[in-house]
């Protein structure tokens, strides 16, 4: 039956009581920002979330256990891997931490093409489990689009977005030096970490012998000296302890858990409800915009709808598009506001097929302190103004060094006191180095839903097709060649350049389906995300991106949600939503 004012309202409880100014679906990074900002303007907000709860501090319990107070000494089992195939190759599911991930039979999907889709379906989302990497795109990539071909133009540029960076940076709390880089604007930073005395020597030869290529230390959401917004969320300076995915007690990082919807909260205009799997939203044809949301309760699968004035999709970038694509009526029937039919399409991703490791010699009476939360990253330096190189846009590098000392007890005899001092002596330097490729949308990239296979919600089952293209395989030699050139100048040893065979996905940055542009024909939103043909549903998400940049893309995802519910309530207090 297509979802239209037409269909029957089973509300249990009658429409007044489910009825709100603002609908949020999801609660990771960006629906915490919609929730915090419609909240903090007035506005009482419905969250969405398919997942359990998850309060700050309460929810977190392995945040304090030691290695040797988990079964597993924090580890991943066999068993694990074996029944989560997918979720286990994320770099953050381990014994820990596995609470956060979904399982894989749990919520199964269509690899049409092999892609590993990692979800967190929990209040907070991804929040929780992210690596925190937050870094401004600058005008080049806003840009690039345009410039070089290889999509629609964006509708905004760097200066639309650039006070909203400000605003969030400022409440999010982000580390980093002012670098004076036109490709890496700077931000409202908190003190930055420090590289060690090897990334520092990488990052002088490098400056050295390649003009154009600047490292820096990389920024990130680490609260590393509190401002008096940050404690009034009631969150505390990072410990440095490395275990962040666990749930971070002190707040140290940002989450939505200990930020956004704590903050929303004390509003007194925020209603969480989990649980709740968002089957579609409701199309008034009537009114032509959308009334609201029609949800699957996860544990009893009973259906309710919830109404709203405006509603947010921040369900995370497939799951926006799955949602929207199921939210057919008679006006839409493929897909809500999706009448040039390219919704799910141009699906893109960040690539990270490419490593490199090796050693470097000397600074054997160098000790380190503490379990650093960053590394060494190098803005992108190819086809930055220009079109210079055989591929498309580019790549940005990240390197870090450190002790290899778990190698220690190879060859070693014995138990007891002496193999403990052996095996607890620092070995030498291990180099780590790793591309973030920009991927170009291309239409075949895209998801799709299936005709005949659905979940046990009723919801239909998405189709992944996704793959890397002949622009990818150029880029990840390039970087190949460009960073052993790197470390063979820095003198590094045993080089060792690889292809790790990641398939798409695994980089948890897949972008687009519903992107914003100026033109309806070829976009599905416009410069303030909001549907084309249907303009109370907004959209600030990953599905939202017309390209991909190489900076890591959160912080973006938070700018374009908060630019978003202020044009919002500004367009609702005219009466024009």
């Amino acid at each position: 039956m297509p979802n239209d004012s037409t269909s029957v309202n089973i509300n249990s409880g009658g429409v007044a009581q489910n009825t709100f100014d603002a609908i949020v679906i999801g609660s990771g990074i960006s629906g915490g920002w919609a929730a915090k900002e419609l909240c903090e303007k007035g506005l009482k907000t419905l969250v969405l979330e398919r997942g359990r709860d998850v309060q700050h501090k309460k929810d977190y319990p392995t945040t304090l256990l030691n290695p040797w107070e988990m079964k597993h000494r924090g580890g991943r089992t066999k068993a694990m891997v074996e029944e989560n195939p997918i979720a286990s190759k994320c770099y953050a599911y381990d014994e820990a931490t596995e609470h956060f991930f979904i399982k894989d039979k749990h919520h199964p999907y269509i690899q049409e093409k092999p892609f590993d889709w990692i979800r967190g379906y929990q209040v907070g989302g991804k929040s929780l489990i992210w690596a925190r990497q937050t870094q401004r795109w600058s005008r080049f990539e806003f840009e690039a689009p345009a410039r070089d071909g290889f999509a629609i133009d964006w509708p905004i540029r760097y200066d639309d977005l650039a006070p909203w960076y400000s605003y969030v940076e400022k409440f999010a709390g982000i580390s980093g030096n002012k670098d004076g880089l036109e490709t890496l604007p700077d931000g409202e930073f908190l003190p930055p970490w420090e590289m060690n005395c090897p990334e520092k020597h990488i990052q002088s030869k490098i400056h050295s012998k390649f003009p154009g290529r600047t490292v820096i230390q990389g920024r990130c959401a680490h609260l590393t000296q509190p401002n008096p917004v940050h404690l009034e969320q009631g969150r505390g300076q990072c410990q440095a302890r490395n275990i962040c995915y666990r749930g971070c007690p002190f707040g140290g990082y940002f989450s939505s858990n200990s930020s956004t919807l704590p903050w929303a909260a004390n509003t007194g205009n925020l209603t969480i409800r989990p649980h709740a799997v968002v089957h579609s939203i409701i199309y008034d044809e009537q009114k032509q915009k959308a009334v609201g949301v029609r949800v699957i309760d996860a544990n009893t699968h009973e259906a309710t709808e919830y109404f709203a004035k405006i509603i947010f999709v921040n369900a995370a970038c497939l799951n926006s598009n799955l949602i929207l694509l199921n939210s057919t009526s008679n006006r839409f029937p493929n897909g809500l506001g999706n009448d040039n039919g390219l919704m799910g399409k141009y699906i893109a991703f960040h690539d990270y097929r490419g490593n490199i490791t090796a050693g470097i010699e000397g600074f054997d009476d160098i000790e380190e302190y503490g379990r650093r939360p960053t590394a060494a990253m190098m803005p992108n330096f190819r086809n930055v103004r220009k079109q210079e190189m055989d591929f498309l846009r580019g790549y940005m590098v990240h390197y870090s060094c450190s002790r290899v000392n778990w190698h220690n007890s190879d060859g070693a005899e014995g138990i007891g006191e002496g193999f403990k001092d052996f095996a607890s002596l620092p070995g030498g330097w291990g180099v780590f180095m790793m591309m973030q490729g920009e991927t170009i949308p291309q239409e075949k990239n895209h998801v799709r839903l299936s005709k005949d296979q659905k979940d046990e919600w009723g919801v239909p089952l998405l189709i992944t097709s996704v793959d890397y293209g002949e622009n990818d395989n150029k880029i990840l030699k390039d970087f190949l060649e460009q960073g052993v050139a790197m470390l063979e100048a820095a003198g590094c040893k045993n080089i060792n350049p690889f292809d790790n065979g990641r398939v798409p996905g695994n980089d948890i940055h897949e972008m687009g389906g519903v992107r914003m542009g100026n033109d309806p024909k070829t976009s599905l939103l416009n410069k303030w995300n909001q549907l084309h043909h249907c303009s109370n549903v907004f959209v600030t998400d990953g599905a939202s991106m017309v390209s991909t940049g190489t900076q890591n893309p959160s912080l973006t995802y938070m700018a374009l949600t908060a630019r978003a519910a202020n044009h919002a309530v500004e367009e609702l207090k005219k009466g024009n939503l």
